[in-house]
């Protein structure tokens, strides 16, 4: 039988982040794929022309429609911009005891647009990632997790110690920010692993952290180990950036018609 993956996360009416870059994820792994949206934004390749917030409470609607009917293998979670929607995400995480939960805390667009209101901060860390599986922040976005300034390997271990405390199972630090080879770190509370791959020169990079995020949900979905999730995430992204579309004027989207590898 299929596996079922749900997103929770805001609409990009480009279509190279967000919900629909989710949904062409799932659908390169072969997964079926669901959607809750959290907010719309008026988007492109260069800006973010406008949001607008969901009610939490349709929110929750959305949640409560699609997990008494189908259910999910795995979910991850994408743009929550105010604490009303990720305490109405929350709560119902909890209610149908959603596992394979993967956070991607997003924070700010690739236009440099914030995501993220400053006061759903400590919600999102004092609510949502001790629901979490893993936790896949970006360099900026570990560091306002951590408080701390990141700029070498040794901070992103620094940094994940610390984003572990908060409550998620595992934490992965993106590495993209950083000079050199592309490296990620994942952390488990015991153990790091990093995840190695040759920095792809593009400006076609638009919904990376949320294809990555939904390539991991799926691969949790399909019965891969959070290392093995990551692994194939990794190689499947690296791929889609190489393979980037050089749509619109600004920032263009991953190819998300890639083939994902069949091994970690």
């Amino acid at each position: 039988m299929i596996k079922t993956v749900l997103t929770i996360a805001g609409s990009d009416s480009g279509g190279g982040a967000g919900i629909q870059a989710d949904l062409k994820t799932f659908c390169a792994f072969g997964v079926y794929g669901m959607s809750v949206l959290t907010s719309i934004t008026a988007q492109n390749t260069q800006c973010v022309l406008g949001i607008h917030d969901l009610p939490a409470r349709f929110v929750s609607l959305q949640l409560e429609a699609v997990l008494t009917d189908i259910g999910a293998d795995a979910a991850k979670t994408g743009m929550l911009s105010n604490s009303g929607i990720i305490r109405a995400v929350c709560q119902k995480i909890r209610q149908h005891r959603l596992g394979n939960l993967v956070v991607d805390p997003v924070m700010v667009a690739k236009s440099g647009d914030r995501l993220l209101r400053e006061d759903a901060r400590e919600t999102l860390k004092r609510e949502l990632l001790p629901l979490a599986t893993v936790v896949t922040p970006n360099l900026p976005e570990a560091g306002v997790l951590s408080g701390k300034t990141i700029s070498t390997r040794q901070n992103m271990r620094d940094a994940a110690k610390i984003i572990f405390d908060l409550g998620s199972r595992y934490v992965l630090i993106k590495g993209g920010h950083l000079k050199g080879k592309a490296v990620d770190i994942l952390y488990d509370g015991d153990t790091f692993a990093e995840f190695e791959s040759k920095r792809i020169h593009t400006r076609h990079t638009h919904g990376t952290g949320c294809t990555f995020s939904a390539a991991i949900a799926a691969s949790l979905a399909l019965g891969r180990t959070v290392p093995e999730a990551v692994a194939m995430a990794k190689k499947y992204i690296s791929l889609a950036i190489e393979k980037g579309l050089p749509l619109g004027e600004g920032h263009g989207p991953l190819n998300h018609l890639v083939h994902p590898p069949s091994e970690p």
